[in-house]
């Protein structure tokens, strides 16, 4: 082989490897780009989940209760997993027979069914009227209605209802959930503001 087309065929190798070299960065940009994605929404998934999005929004525009604290109070409840708890309490926003009594009367309810809280749609606004309730009664203090929420309407009374600070709260559990309620308000603000509507 003469010294020219020696010349040629070694530009070629080099050419092809350089296109070799291009493609492979390619291929492993793609595939680092689908991974952050992937990863990025497996992560958000698992620490912190948002399901009911539509039904949440809807809720929040119809009961004056804003989207984010919807969301939050159900991550708390049931991390968006329909469930029974031990004492009885059902679905997305774990909700007990006696507080689904209490919703019916003051909604004006009369065909309401237990089993129908494993419903999401059902539990989102039965949850989100009983939290608009309790803000209501507790002149918009979140900690307040919150506390009432857990600890039921007796116990945020006695921890001086309207105006009472976290501190006031004297069941560990409760004060933990209120706390764990309002970080997560802030985060679900923060990462899904627009699936909110916020």
């Amino acid at each position: 082989m003469s010294p020219a087309r020696r010349s040629d065929s070694a530009g070629l190798i080099r050419l092809r490897r350089l296109f070799l070299l291009v493609g492979v960065l390619l291929v492993v940009a793609v595939i680092i780009g689908v991974t952050r994605f992937d990863i990025g929404g497996t992560i958000n998934e698992l620490t912190l989940p948002l399901r009911h999005e539509d039904i949440i929004r809807q809720q929040a525009a119809e009961k004056g209760v804003p989207a984010d604290l919807i969301a939050a109070v159900i991550y708390e409840e049931s991390k968006f997993q329909d469930q029974t708890s031990s004492a009885g309490a059902r679905g997305l926003m774990q909700i007990t027979p006696d507080t689904a009594d209490t919703i019916e009367n003051l909604s004006g309810g009369e065909t309401f069914v237990y089993e129908d809280l494993a419903d999401p749609e059902l539990n989102i606004r039965y949850g989100t009227f009983y939290l608009a309730y309790l803000l209501d009664k507790y002149d918009g203090d979140v900690v307040a209605a919150l506390a009432a929420y857990n600890a039921g309407e007796g116990n945020a009374d006695a921890w001086g209802g309207s105006g009472m600070k976290i501190d006031d709260i004297e069941f560990p559990e409760t004060y933990d959930y209120v706390k764990d309620v309002l970080e997560r308000r802030d985060q679900y603000r923060e990462k899904y503001g627009d699936e909110l509507g916020l």
